[in-house]
């Protein structure tokens, strides 16, 4: 048996103080590619990605975030209830909120639009305009494209 008290409100449960490594920063020209291919709501690892992308624009980057498979569904215009734009409950809105700022910090998002058309009936109208929709063979190109400069890439395959 413990003889530690429950936790409290306020209480720390581990150390958030101590850092281990070394806080990077981008160097002039770097870039990042995290790719994105996830259901939304199913999950944490969409937003939990976001939230990365958010960090690596943040940490000077030149930073691309993809959508593809059903990760275009993160980028839908149309979320909320019972109108567009009203959060139905705490986080429906979470994914196009923080798309809103990864772009607003200078991180570029693209969407795919095979999986736009094909699996979702989606229109280009129906993505938020912080999206820029591509082609499916851009998925690939931009993989090389990033690789070829040596780029941070976090690639997220979930279903």
């Amino acid at each position: 048996m413990l003889d530690a008290a429950a936790p409290q409100a306020g209480d720390f449960l581990v150390n958030v103080q101590e850092k281990v490594f070394e806080d990077f920063k981008a160097k002039p020209g770097e870039r990042a590619l995290v790719l994105m291919h996830t259901v939304p709501f199913e999950g944490s690892v969409g937003l939990v990605n976001m939230l990365t992308t958010t960090r690596i624009v943040r940490k000077g980057f030149d930073t691309s975030f993809v959508l593809y498979g059903p990760g275009v569904l993160m980028a839908t215009a149309g979320r909320g209830f019972p109108k567009v734009g009203d959060e139905a409950f705490p986080g429906n809105l979470a994914f196009n909120n923080q798309i809103k700022v990864i772009a607003k910090e200078g991180g570029k998002i693209y969407a795919c639009r095979f999986a736009m058309a094909a699996l979702y009936a989606m229109r280009e109208t129906d993505i938020m305009p912080e999206v820029k929709p591509f082609s499916p063979l851009d998925v690939l190109d931009i993989l090389i494209e990033h690789w070829r400069d040596g780029a941070l890439v976090i690639a997220t395959w979930t279903l």
